[in-house]
């Protein structure tokens, strides 16, 4: 990850309020955060041109064993098409994979001159929720996402679009969706990331469309 010039962190840390967003995925062994395994996580970190407009950072990413006791609901599995089992998968011990992912979070925080990461996500509470709880579990001192804040692209797909489903909300903004790929963290979390980029510059777009009409009409 390259160190960004002043100008490009300063402008990143004013956009936000300080917060850096990273986008978040995390594909799980059912819908309960305290009881149900975490097996990937994803973490697409975003900068900021000189522009004003957002595009993505490389994204972070990988499995994850489950926590000692942890729940697996056979539906879940289905859907997502993880074999928790399978030695293959090059999973993480919690505590290794959340070092893996905060490592890089931090990083990109640091080079974009904000304070925080704050959490974007479709559905973000659920996404959000099951960092919180693997942090817990973990007693992890060192997370640089905000604890309860985060971007919502279901609002903000909605809002831009009239789509609340990630795949008619992405489609809906002009871009790809492979539904063959979906229930894959990064493929999920790249997604996400591009719809949010493409939300967040559609309002940029608008901006500069103002200013030059503010322009013509001053002079």
């Amino acid at each position: 990850m390259g160190i960004l010039s002043n100008n490009t962190a300063s402008r990143m840390a004013e956009r936000f309020r300080g917060f850096l967003p990273v986008v978040v995925d995390v594909e799980t062994g059912g819908f309960d955060a305290e009881h149900d395994a975490l097996l990937e996580i994803a973490a697409v970190p975003l900068t900021i041109g000189a522009d004003g407009f957002l595009c993505l950072q490389p994204t972070v990413s990988t499995h994850v064993e489950p926590f000692p006791g942890a729940n697996l609901d056979p539906r879940s599995l289905e859907i997502t098409g993880i074999d928790p089992t399978n030695p293959l998968r090059g999973a993480l011990a919690e505590r290794l994979a959340l070092d893996h992912i905060f490592h890089v979070v931090r990083e990109a925080v640091r080079e974009a001159g904000c304070q925080r990461a704050i959490l974007v996500g479709h559905n973000a509470a659920f996404d959000l929720g099951f960092v919180n709880q693997a942090v817990r579990r973990c007693g992890h001192k060192r997370n640089p996402f905000h604890p309860f804040s985060c971007f919502d692209t279901v609002s903000l797909g909605g809002l831009a679009y009239g789509q609340t489903v990630l795949s008619k909300a992405v489609l809906a903004a002009g871009l790809s969706f492979d539904s063959r790929e979906a229930h894959s963290a990064v493929y999920d979390a790249e997604r996400t990331a591009e719809l949010f980029c493409k939300v967040v510059n559609r309002w940029r777009q608008l901006e500069l469309l103002e200013q030059g009409q503010l322009g013509l009409d001053a002079a």
